[in-house]
């Protein structure tokens, strides 16, 4: 072999060993590694909805049926707290907000957010700081803001569905949807 000839042979291997390489490291599956996803949406808005508080989940817990049906069907469980964080928030022209909630309604209060599942005879009342009843579809109380965090405070509690209601012990769940309006 020439001298030319093992030059280029050598490099021909180092190419073809470099190209494996970097196929390799780079489509090749391996263990202890994995992705990372980041999502987001930028909203025109004053404030930020902290990171988590648009997609949560309030735990009601274990209702007793008996406490549901004292009082003629109407009795409540106790309230379960639950906030909106807004984070970041500069306040120019609109410095206040309501909130609106909605979801499917339900047949003891059309006001009140209907269960789904097995269980029947109640609904979930949901109130805001000041124990005034939020109402599906209706702007609740407009809340002042201020510069840097806000936490718009409610909370949700189940209700008997009244004298007309047979309370059926099961699982349940709801969703409510809620859009933020700024003034």
């Amino acid at each position: 072999m020439t001298f030319k000839k093992a030059i280029i042979a050598m490099a021909f291997s180092a190419a073809t060993a470099t190209t494996a390489h970097a196929a390799i490291s780079t489509n090749a599956p391996s263990a202890n590694s994995g992705t990372v996803t980041f999502e987001g949406l930028i909203i025109d808005a004053p404030c930020s909805i902290a990171p988590g508080e648009d997609d949560q989940t309030v735990d009601l817990g274990q209702v007793a049926n008996a406490g549901l049906m004292a009082n003629n069907n109407t009795g409540e469980s106790s309230p379960v707290s639950f906030d909106i964080q807004l984070d970041n928030c500069i306040i120019t022209t609109k410095d206040s907000v309501d909130v609106i909630f909605t979801g499917g309604a339900s047949q003891y209060d059309a006001e009140s957010l209907a269960l789904n599942g097995s269980a029947e005879g109640a609904y979930i009342l949901m109130t805001d700081a000041s124990g005034q009843k939020v109402k599906l579809n209706t702007a609740t109380s407009t809340q002042t803001l201020v510069d840097g965090q806000n936490r718009l405070q409610f909370s949700a509690r189940l209700k008997g569905g009244g004298a007309s209601a047979t309370v059926v012990p099961g699982s349940y769940s709801s969703v409510a949807g809620f859009q933020l309006n700024y003034q």
